[in-house]
C-alpha cells in the first residue's frame, strides 16, 4: 500500500512538472534534407542555445526561437514512424501545436514541381482492401467492406477507424482536418512569399485542398490520376495524415506545408526528387518560418 501511494504521489508531481513546462511549438521534419531546411530556418548557431532530448533513440531539441518555445525533431519516414515518434512528443512535452515542413509529390496537374502546398485536410490512399478478380470483371468484395470510393483495379480504398479521449465508440473517418486557426494565418502570410522562386520562376504557394498518404513512394502516372479523381488531391506524401491523425487524438492543432519536390509519376523522365529535394525543402522551411512568425504570442 505504502509503495502504490508512493508511486500515486509521483506520478502526480510528474503530471503537474509536465503541465508546468513551456507549451511548444513543435516543428517536424521527417528526413535529413528536410530537417536540414528546418534547423537552417530556426537554429541560427546549430546546437547554440538548444537543449536535446534523446527518448527512445529520437533526438528532440528544445530551444526558444523569436521568444517562443519550440521543440524540433526529425520524426522519421512513413506513417508508423511519424506516428509513434509524434506521439513520444506529446507524452512527454507540453506542446501547443504542430507545424511541418518538408517535400510531397504533386497530384493536381496545376501545380508545378517546387509550388507549395498547404492542404486544409489529409486523408489515406492505401488505407484499403485489395481483393480478388471475381472471373466476371469484377472483384470478390467481402461483407463488411461497403465501398464508398472508387477502385483502383483490386484496390478498394476505405476510411480508417478511429477512437480518441472523451467517445465510447470507434468510427470510420475520411479525412483529418488542419487547424482552422493556424491555416488562416498561412492563408494572411502566402501572399507576401511570392518573392520566392525555383529555377527562375516565381512558385506558387497553395493554401486549401485535400493531401493525401501512404506508406509507398508514389511514381506511377495511372494511380496518381485515380487518387487525384478520388480525392481531388493536391500532394501525395509518406507521412502526413499519420501526424494529422496523431493530432486529431490528442486534440492538438496542426498544419503541414510540402513542398513539390516531383510530380508523383506525372513526368515524363525518371523521377526528379534527388535533384529537387534539398532546394525545395527549403522552400516548405521558408514558407514555415514565416507563418511561425506570424503566429500570436
Amino acid at each position: 500500500m505504502r509503495l502504490r501511494c508512493t508511486l500515486v504521489l509521483f506520478l502526480g508531481w510528474w503530471a503537474g512538472l509536465r503541465a508546468a513546462g513551456p507549451a511548444y511549438t513543435a516543428i517536424l521534419s521527417a528526413y535529413p534534407p528536410e530537417t536540414a531546411a528546418v534547423r537552417q530556418q530556426f537554429v541560427s548557431d546549430p546546437g547554440g542555445g538548444f537543449t536535446r532530448h534523446v527518448i527512445a533513440g529520437v533526438a528532440y531539441d528544445t530551444g526558444v526561437v523569436a521568444g517562443r518555445p519550440v521543440l524540433l525533431f526529425q520524426a522519421g519516414m512513413s506513417m508508423v514512424n511519424a506516428a509513434y515518434q509524434l506521439q513520444i512528443a506529446l507524452d512527454r512535452f507540453t506542446v501547443a501545436r504542430v507545424l511541418f515542413a518538408g517535400v510531397a509529390g504533386g497530384v493536381n496537374p496545376d501545380l508545378a514541381v517546387a509550388d507549395v502546398v498547404i492542404p486544409d485536410r489529409w486523408a489515406y490512399h492505401a488505407e484499403a482492401a485489395y481483393l480478388n478478380a471475381d472471373g466476371q470483371g469484377g472483384y470478390i468484395v467481402p461483407e463488411y467492406l461497403h465501398p464508398q470510393l472508387k477502385n483502383f483495379g483490386m484496390i478498394f480504398p476505405d476510411a480508417v477507424t478511429v477512437i480518441r479521449e472523451g467517445e465510447t465508440e470507434p468510427h470510420r473517418q475520411p479525412f483529418f482536418a488542419a487547424d482552422p486557426a493556424l491555416l488562416r494565418v498561412a492563408g494572411r502570410v502566402a501572399p507576401h512569399l511570392r518573392g520566392l522562386t525555383y529555377g527562375g520562376r516565381p512558385i506558387k504557394i497553395q493554401v486549401g485542398g485535400t493531401g493525401v498518404t501512404g506508406p509507398v513512394f508514389l511514381d506511377n502516372a495511372d494511380y496518381r490520376k485515380w487518387v487525384r479523381a478520388v480525392w481531388d488531391a493536391e500532394c501525395t506524401d509518406m507521412e502526413s495524415t499519420a501526424y494529422a491523425q496523431v493530432c486529431w487524438a490528442n486534440r492538438t492543432p496542426f498544419l503541414i506545408v510540402r513542398g513539390l519536390s516531383d510530380l508523383a509519376g506525372g513526368q515524363h523522365a525518371p523521377n526528379p526528387i534527388n535533384e529537387n529535394e534539398n532546394a525545395v525543402s527549403v522552400l516548405a522551411a521558408k514558407t514555415v518560418r514565416a507563418i511561425y512568425d506570424q503566429l500570436p504570442p
